[in-house]
């Protein structure tokens, strides 16, 4: 009954854990270049005297799906989809530099270059703003165009480039902010060839209807798991029973 308990709690946590990280691509199924996390479970079996039989779980999410989501056309100059494997500097609330593929941008009330979480993007010279009232436009290799409302006649001037960035090589993990950073800190190398795709976004990569059958599969295995700790009870009393009786 040891055993079959221990086993089964630590199963039972697993599915918690499972079912957290489903909610949470469920719930950003339509946000915009969201990456599906990936839940890792990993045996534990404790070493030692008349314990080496109890095989446990360990679980944590160990990364993101970075396969690319759709890519739709809005029409709006700000708005960027990022090609191939290429990722967006912007700036944490920290003030450290973080990663993402969501290209949702608009200029504040201040001139701040933001993407939809409010993050300020970040340039060859830090975050990126732009005079109030400006036009602006962002060119398929991440150069940041102005154009003065006064002088229309006069072309697009690039004040700063997108910080786009490259991955390869280099481990990146999720904060709990859902925003990508170097594992073990540090920066991510500028990619020079990295371009973006104007007036589009891409899209979460959650399969909507694949979620909904792994919570409903994660649901069943807890309850599962729920019956062999009721199952183990009920041996204990047996075995109580039966000491009783020998006694």
């Amino acid at each position: 009954m040891d055993r079959l308990i221990y086993t089964a709690v630590s199963g039972m946590n697993a599915s918690l854990n499972r079912e957290r990280v489903i909610a949470s691509n469920m719930a950003n199924a339509q946000t915009i270049g969201f990456k599906a996390e990936i839940l890792q479970a990993t045996p534990m079996t404790l070493e030692g005297p008349q314990l080496n039989v109890r095989s446990m779980t360990s679980t944590e999410v160990s990364g993101a799906s970075m396969k690319d989501g759709e890519v739709a056309q809005t029409g709006n100059p700000l708005d960027v989809a990022l090609q191939g494997d290429a990722m967006l500097a912007v700036q944490s609330p920290d003030g450290q530099e973080s990663y993402t593929r969501r290209g949702d941008l608009s200029v504040t009330v201040t001139g701040v270059l933001q993407n939809g979480e409010g993050l300020p993007v970040i340039g060859n010279n830090g975050p990126i703003t732009v005079p109030p009232g400006s036009k602006v436009t962002i060119s398929p290799d991440g150069n940041v165009l102005l154009t003065d409302p006064n002088a229309r006649d006069l072309p697009p001037q690039a004040i700063d480039r997108l910080k786009l960035v490259s991955t390869t090589g280099t481990q990146i993990a999720k904060d709990l902010a859902g925003q990508f950073r170097v594992q073990g800190g540090g920066i991510l190398p500028v990619d020079e060839n990295a371009r973006v795709i104007p007036g589009s976004l891409e899209h979460s990569n959650v399969n909507a209807s694949e979620v909904l059958v792994e919570m409903i599969s994660a649901q069943r295995l807890f309850d599962m798991r729920t019956k062999l700790v009721q199952t183990a009870s009920q041996l204990d009393e047996a075995g109580a029973r039966l000491m009783r009786l020998n006694s």
